[in-house]
């Protein structure tokens, strides 16, 4: 099963890549805060039109480069 992902795109200055941030949130064990940490992943964008900031869905795949190894599949609305 593959993951699948909701972030916001960080940067776009690569061919045919976006950088997305994906952010989750869980509660510490003892304290009971609730924590929030995010990771970049390198997705590959053949045709969409993506600008910095907007919501995607990113899908995992086989390895396409050295680093990246999701795909994009579709532009969320705002």
């Amino acid at each position: 099963m593959a993951k699948i992902f909701i972030g916001k795109v960080v940067s776009t200055k690569m061919q045919k890549t976006a950088v997305v941030k994906v952010e989750r949130k869980f509660r510490h064990p003892f304290y009971r805060k609730t924590i929030v940490r995010h990771k970049k992943y390198k997705a590959h964008n053949e045709d969409l039109e993506l600008k910095d900031g907007d919501m995607v869905k990113i899908k995992e795949s086989r390895p396409i480069s050295k680093d990246k190894h999701f795909i994009v599949i579709e532009k969320l609305t705002r």
